[in-house]
């Protein structure tokens, strides 16, 4: 997903959406801090929710930066390595993986689930440090599974695989949970997932309306502020979805994740 960079004379409207986006990239970044001191819960699920919204905050970052026309004014720091989506649904299948079998091991085989966050991360710190600058069309041409149409298909794909991994995860706990505690870490872990695939839902709508219009119709819908805006609301609408919950569990879910997951 890309913006466009708005106009010199901007607006009322490009200051509100970038005040918009720069708290929403502050909270996460914030709450995904307080994850590392959290002392209920599960110490690993709760490093991935961490690390999981700061990967979502700096992805953020990302996009902020092209919208208000960085990269177009110093394109050399265009590949930045804080573009994290295809780590975004690892992260988030093991935070709650972890949360609802906390007696889980973490295996050798679970390092197949790390091999494209570690190569987006890897091509970003390649491609910056080579001091290669991006290209007039490379998001959309580029068949690299690390940035651009090939990566964007691979972050839809992946995230909608582990949403569906991890709903797996609660029908099987939830079966077994008959403590009031235990319940109730299900039930948050659950509607987490509905809430989130139903806003994940919308963003997707947008990246694939975006990608068919300009194929098909030769229509650059980024070039439409309103559309632009929409979409990068759409990705923020996740951050703040997450950005509840954790405060949820950090403030009014303290007792419930004290209580040991059996």
């Amino acid at each position: 997903m890309q913006l466009p960079v708005f106009s010199a004379e901007h607006s009322i409207f490009y200051y509100l959406l970038l005040l918009v986006l720069l708290v929403s990239q502050l909270q996460a970044f914030g709450i995904g801090g307080l994850f590392f001191f959290k002392s209920t819960g599960d110490k690993r699920s709760n490093a991935f929710f961490g690390i999981l919204l700061i990967l979502f905050s700096l992805t953020l970052l990302h996009y902020i930066l092209i919208y208000i026309g960085l990269y177009e004014v110093h394109e050399q720091f265009h590949f930045l390595p804080i573009y994290f989506t295809l780590s975004l649904p690892v992260f988030f299948f093991y935070h709650i993986k972890l949360q609802l079998f906390p007696k889980y091991k973490m295996r050798w085989t679970d390092a197949k689930h790390f091999v494209l966050p570690a190569g987006q991360v890897v091509f970003f710190l390649m491609t910056y440090f080579s001091g290669k600058t991006y290209q007039e069309d490379f998001g959309r041409a580029d068949a690299s599974p690390f940035y651009g149409a090939f990566e964007q298909i691979l972050y839809l794909l992946t995230f909608f695989a582990y949403l569906y991994f991890s709903y797996r995860y609660v029908r099987v706990k939830k079966a077994k949970a008959n403590a009031y505690q235990t319940a109730k870490k299900v039930w948050y872990s659950e509607k987490l997932i509905q809430v989130f695939f139903l806003l994940f839902c919308v963003h997707t709508l947008f990246i694939l309306t975006d990608y068919f219009v300009y194929e098909f119709l030769n229509i650059n819908l980024r070039a439409n502020n309103v559309f632009a805006a929409l979409g990068i609301l759409s990705f923020v609408a996740l951050i703040l979805c997450l950005g509840t919950y954790g405060f949820q569990v950090l403030v009014w879910g303290r007792k419930v994740f004290a209580a040991k997951m059996k």
